[in-house]
């Protein structure tokens, strides 16, 4: 299998800003973009397999078309498994939510919870995020702070610079804060459960929805805590650093600064997202110019790959399946 060139769906939520187009050459018929989905098998937006002999068809179904085991991996036993993958431009604030764990979801008739991990691309002076609670609070004290608007005195809030990695475990109230790049690495879910959101309107001037009752049974009521326990790695070739490793994904941040080599098994897929720079991906057979910006599926068992050029991009795939029985 040769690799797959991913087109994004691109989200204009209200919050977004047009970084993404600037810095990524994005694409989109509205002025902004909040989200851009590098990957994505979900059902709200599903990334295309672009051009070539393969078409414009959506991910999803060039999977069902070829295989799963052969596109995906013998470690991913349903297309739901496959993480999603963002881009997000925080112009303003994101609204103050939680997202469900497994558990949870399911009971609301969903497959996935949400857990998510965040690599920060760049952020303005002063920015920040909302990284759970500040104290140990009762459901009828996070509620009350809900309603009467107050919850800003018991969230606690991150300063953060580009480069910083955050693990959002699912049940973590967060918020990315105004002027945030980053990329975001997700399970199979658009689960979100608003706590607050600015009073603010949207395009038809009424105030997006709280979902409160959810969200506080979904929640985690305790302070959060999160320091990225992975050291950067220096190789002849540069450098790599694990941002996350957990039972629904592996991502790991690459810088190359001549040539890496790197082998794709039959087990998982990698996914490749090109945060920075330019060169060239080789596989066994062809070889490809590869950008900023750039989306690239590489289906299990491709075989041995390599990367040279100046180019920095982080990696996903899954952890074997028998680490997480």
């Amino acid at each position: 299998m040769e690799p797959l060139f991913l087109k994004s769906v691109t989200k204009d939520y209200i919050w977004g800003g047009q970084k993404l187009k600037k810095l990524f050459g994005k694409k989109s018929s509205g002025d902004n973009i909040a989200e851009s989905w590098e990957l994505s098998c979900h059902n709200d937006g599903c990334s295309i397999v672009a051009g070539g002999k393969n078409g414009n068809v959506s991910l999803t179904s060039y999977i069902k078309a070829h295989g799963r085991k052969q596109i995906l991996g013998t470690d991913c036993e349903h297309v739901n498994n496959v993480p999603l993958i963002k881009l997000i431009d925080a112009k303003e604030p994101l609204s103050v939510q939680v997202h469900p764990d497994d558990e949870y979801a399911r009971s609301k008739g969903s497959s996935n919870g949400k857990t998510e991990m965040w690599y920060i691309l760049d952020a303005d002076e002063g920015a920040e995020i909302v990284y759970g609670l500040s104290a140990t609070l009762t459901k009828e004290e996070l509620r009350s702070h809900a309603e009467k608007g107050t919850l800003d005195i018991v969230l606690k809030y991150v300063p953060v610079k580009k480069g910083d990695v955050f693990y959002i475990p699912a049940g973590t109230i967060h918020a990315i804060g105004k002027g945030i790049l980053l990329a975001e690495v997700q399970q199979n879910s658009n689960l979100t459960y608003r706590l607050y959101d600015y009073k603010r309107l949207d395009a038809d001037g009424k105030e997006r929805p709280l979902h409160i009752d959810d969200a506080i049974e979904a929640a985690k009521l305790t302070p959060g805590v999160w320091e990225n326990p992975y050291p950067v790695w220096r190789f002849p070739w540069g450098e790599k650093q694990t941002l996350s490793y957990c039972q629904y994904f592996v991502t790991n941040s690459i810088t190359v600064l001549n040539e890496r080599k790197f082998e794709v098994k039959n087990n998982s897929f990698t996914h490749i997202l090109v945060t920075d720079g330019m060169g060239l991906l080789f596989t066994e057979s062809h070889d490809y110019q590869i950008k900023k910006g750039d989306s690239i599926l590489l289906p299990a068992g491709t075989g041995v790959c390599r990367i040279n050029g100046s180019i920095r991009y982080i990696e996903t795939y899954l952890p074997p399946k028998e680490e997480y029985k």
